[in-house]
C-alpha cells in the first residue's frame, strides 16, 4: 500500500481498484491529479480550494468524455469508471509529479525553451521522472484486471501491455510518436486513431522500427469528443451580422500561450468599454491562478467588469477553479454551447471540442508537428484560421465583414463545423465499440 497523503485517498484507492475491477470499461489515463473531486465522488470530505497537479486537460477531458459516453444519462460505475494513478502517488515519490509539472509549465509559457521541448519530444516522454511514479499504483490498481483496458496516455498503455494486460490504446492526435508503436507487434495491444492518414502513419512507423504491426488491430474511429459537447452544436446558429460576436480564449493544462493571450487581450478589452460594444469575451484560464490575476488586473486597468460565469450575458467572464474537473465542467457548460469562436492553440483537445461545439478557430502558436497537422485539417474544413495576433481586432473586423452575396468568413466557417464528416462525431462510440470487439 501507497504512504498517501491523506486517510481518505487510502480508502478512495481501494474502492477505485474495486470499481476498476467490476467495471465493463475500465479507463486509465495520466493527467492530473484530481484528489479533492475523488473523495467528493466517494462520499469523503473534500476541500473545494486545494490546487491540483496538472498535466494536461486532454487526457483528462477526452478520458472523461469516453467515461461519459458509456454512462449515458448518469454517473454508473457498473458501465465504466476511470482512473489516474498521479491520484495515488506515495509521498516519497511526489516530487517527482512537481517537477514534472514545473518542467512541463516552464516549456509551455517561454517560446525560446522550444528546443528543450523538441528534445523531450526527441527522446520520448518514457524518460520522465514521473513515469517511476505513477507505476506502482497503476500496477496495483489493474493487477487483477482481465478485460481491456482503455488507455488514453501512451505511457499508462505501454506500462500495462509490459504487464500483459488487453489495452486499447487512443492516439490522441493525428500524429504517431514512436512511443506508440513500442508494444503493437503485441497481440494483446489494439488502436484507436484519428483518420485513415494517422493508421498509415502509424503502419508506416512501424516498418522503419521493424515491428509487426496488425492493421487489423488498428481501427479509425475518429477523435474523442466528449458528447456533452457534441450535443453544445445542436442549439448554436452560426453568427449573423448585427450580433455580438462571443469569442473564448483558453489555456492548456500546463497554462501554454500565456503570452499570446494576454496580448490578445490587451487588444480586445478596450472594445468592451465602447458604448455598443461588437464582442463579447469568455476566457478559460483552466486551473492556472497566474494567468487568472493577470486577465483580472488588465480587465481592471481597462475598467471592464468581470461578469459571474454563468452569466452569458454579461460582455466579460472568466473560468478558473484550481482544479482540473470543476474548470473542465465550466467549460463545457458555460463555453462551449455559449462561444461563437476559440482563440486557442490548435491542440486535440481545445481544438476538436470547438469544431465539434460548432465554433470556428482562430489559431495561436502551434506546439509540435501534431499541432501544426491539426491546425492544417481544420483549415482544409473551412473552420480555421491563424489568429494575427498583433492585429486582432482588424483581423476579426474582416472576418465579420460580408463579402457581396456571400456571407462572412465567421458565419460561413460556423456552417462549416456543423457539417463535419461523421467522423469527427461518433469518436466516442467507435472507441467503445473497439473496447466490445478486443473483449472478443
Amino acid at each position: 500500500m501507497s504512504n498517501l497523503f491523506d486517510p481518505y485517498l487510502t480508502r478512495t484507492y481501494q474502492e477505485d481498484k474495486k470499481f476498476l475491477e467490476q467495471t465493463d470499461v475500465p479507463i486509465i489515463t495520466v493527467s492530473a491529479t484530481y484528489r479533492e473531486d475523488l473523495k467528493r465522488m466517494h462520499g469523503y470530505p473534500d476541500n473545494d480550494t486545494t490546487p491540483d497537479v496538472v498535466f494536461s486537460r486532454a487526457h483528462y477531458s477526452m478520458a472523461i468524455g469516453a467515461a461519459v459516453q458509456a454512462w449515458g444519462e448518469k454517473l454508473d460505475p457498473q458501465k465504466a469508471w476511470l482512473v489516474d494513478p498521479t491520484n495515488y502517488v506515495s509521498q516519497d515519490k511526489w516530487r517527482s509529479i512537481t517537477l514534472t509539472e514545473t518542467i512541463g509549465k516552464t516549456i509551455a509559457r517561454y517560446p525560446l525553451l522550444k528546443t528543450l521541448k523538441d528534445i523531450v519530444d526527441k527522446f520520448g516522454r518514457s524518460k520522465l521522472p514521473i513515469l517511476d511514479s505513477i507505476t506502482p499504483p497503476l500496477l496495483y490498481l489493474t493487477q487483477n484486471i482481465d478485460k481491456p483496458i482503455l488507455s488514453f496516455h501512451i505511457a499508462a498503455g505501454n506500462i500495462l501491455a509490459e504487464q500483459g494486460k488487453t489495452v486499447v490504446q487512443v492516439i490522441t492526435d493525428p500524429h504517431v510518436r514512436e512511443e506508440y508503436v513500442t508494444n503493437a507487434a503485441k497481440k494483446t495491444m489494439w488502436y484507436c486513431v484519428f483518420d485513415q492518414h494517422t493508421k498509415i502513419e502509424f503502419l508506416e512507423k512501424a516498418k522503419l522500427l521493424d515491428i509487426k504491426a496488425d492493421p487489423n488491430r488498428i481501427i479509425v474511429t475518429g477523435p474523442p469528443i466528449d458528447p456533452r459537447i457534441i450535443a453544445a452544436a445542436e442549439k448554436k446558429k452560426p453568427w449573423k451580422p448585427g450580433k455580438k460576436l462571443k469569442l473564448c480564449l483558453t489555456t492548456g493544462g500546463l497554462g501554454t500561450n500565456k503570452g499570446e493571450l494576454l496580448s490578445l487581450l490587451e487588444q480586445l478589452l478596450p472594445e468592451l468599454r465602447k458604448h455598443d460594444p461588437k464582442l463579447q469575451i469568455l476566457v478559460y484560464a483552466s486551473t492556472h491562478a497566474d494567468i487568472a490575476e493577470d486577465v483580472t488586473e488588465l480587465a481592471q486597468a481597462e475598467r471592464v467588469k468581470i461578469g459571474t460565469v454563468s452569466d452569458t450575458s454579461a460582455d466579460f467572464r472568466l473560468i478558473y477553479h484550481p482544479q482540473i474537473v470543476d474548470a473542465n465542467e465550466q467549460l463545457i457548460k458555460y463555453g462551449f454551447p455559449w462561444a461563437d469562436g476559440f482563440l486557442t492553440k490548435p491542440s486535440g483537445d481545445m481544438a476538436y471540442d470547438a469544431a465539434i461545439s460548432g465554433s470556428f478557430l482562430l489559431t495561436l502558436a502551434e506546439w509540435g508537428e501534431w499541432e501544426e497537422r491539426i491546425r492544417e485539417i481544420f483549415e482544409q474544413l473551412g473552420i480555421a484560421r491563424t489568429a494575427l495576433n498583433e492585429d486582432i481586432m482588424d483581423q476579426l473586423s474582416v472576418l465579420m465583414t460580408a463579402q457581396k452575396d456571400q456571407d462572412s468568413w465567421i458565419t460561413t466557417a460556423m456552417q462549416n463545423a456543423h457539417k463535419l464528416p461523421k467522423l469527427f462525431n461518433n469518436g466516442n462510440k467507435e472507441i467503445l465499440a473497439v473496447v466490445r470487439k478486443a473483449a472478443k
